[in-house]
């Protein structure tokens, strides 16, 4: 089981406070759960958050045996408490895994483990954060960035796909995707490369192509063409293109890859399946072609991908 410190700032965002026990305290591997999650904060007792007061009994000696460290939003700005900056300096130099939600990315920065880094934070909060921190390399327009061992997301409801990201990270696609289903989130949109920056597949903020994208879901083992979506949504290609993009932030082709190849890893992980029948059922035709598409987006091998997150063992 994975240890989780999950860090109040005062005064903390009561939302974002509650996502990593929402997200990974529904995780489960095999009836166990998957982390264990402590929140903990400078001085432990009564914490401000932007509209009541919480208990909060851990102080960050919390952060000791943790495996990842998270710090949600906070309206705090330069009156961060130098012993809690001082323990994310200490986790972080000790390898530990570093997340911010919101405008935690304001005290990671702070803490200067944000500089030469990319980050990113609360779209409205972007302009002041740039100027405070200019040696962090801010991306406003994504939901989550991974830069090495820290990860940072932008506001509320993106800290629930960045906690979704860390459980796909550790358990793997089949897992995130069951949490997701069970927290009533959009299903996990990874990221590239894991050891790279990892860009995220923006939320869906259209419902005009909605059934389409679900009758593709159903035959993603087919060779679909823009000619068959623009078909079922009953359009032009160019509308169809015009529409996912404004929909999903991707070609519907880009789309159609990215769910192929999460399919192909919940097949991983869950069947022992041929792999040229994973690339089948995917939709990624043969083998040399998963295995290329898996490895630009995991690092991994199909094998070697199976090998550490296969649920059937």
């Amino acid at each position: 089981m994975r240890q989780v410190a999950v860090i109040a700032v005062p005064p903390a965002t009561t939302f974002d406070l509650s996502i990593p026990e929402l997200v990974l305290g529904a995780t489960t591997i095999d009836g166990r759960p998957g982390y264990q999650v402590r929140v903990c904060t400078a001085h432990p007792g009564p914490v401000a958050t932007s509209s009541m007061e919480v208990t909060v009994p851990r102080g960050l000696e919390a952060v000791d045996d943790a495996d990842t460290v998270i710090v949600t939003g906070t309206g705090a700005r330069d009156d961060i408490e130098p012993s809690l900056l001082a323990t994310l300096r200490h986790a972080s130099a000790a390898g530990k895994r570093i997340a911010s939600i919101c405008t935690g990315a304001f005290v990671l920065a702070q803490a200067g483990l944000l500089d030469g880094r990319s980050a990113t934070t609360y779209w409205a909060k972007s302009e002041e954060f740039s100027v405070r921190f200019p040696s962090v390399r801010l991306r406003p327009d994504v939901l989550y960035v991974e830069d090495g061992s820290v990860l940072t997301s932008a506001g509320l409801s993106a800290g629930i796909d960045l906690c979704l990201h860390l459980v796909r990270s550790d358990y793997g696609a089949a897992v995130a995707n069951a949490v997701a289903r069970l927290v009533v989130a959009a299903p996990v949109r990874p990221g590239g490369q894991a050891q790279f920056i990892a860009t995220p597949l923006p939320p869906e903020t259209g419902t005009s192509l909605a059934a389409t994208r679900t009758w593709a879901l159903d035959r993603l083992h087919e060779r679909l063409t823009l000619a068959d979506l623009a078909a079922h949504a009953r359009t032009s290609v160019r509308t169809l293109t015009r529409r996912f993009h404004d929909e999903t932030g991707l070609s519907p082709l880009q789309w159609l890859l990215h769910q192929r190849v999460i399919r192909a890893q919940e097949l991983l992980e869950t069947t022992d399946l041929p792999m040229d029948r994973v690339a089948q059922l995917s939709g990624l035709a043969t083998s040399d072609s998963l295995r290329q598409h898996l490895s630009r987006r995991t690092g991994l091998t199909p094998s070697a991908y199976r090998a550490a997150f296969t649920q059937n063992q």
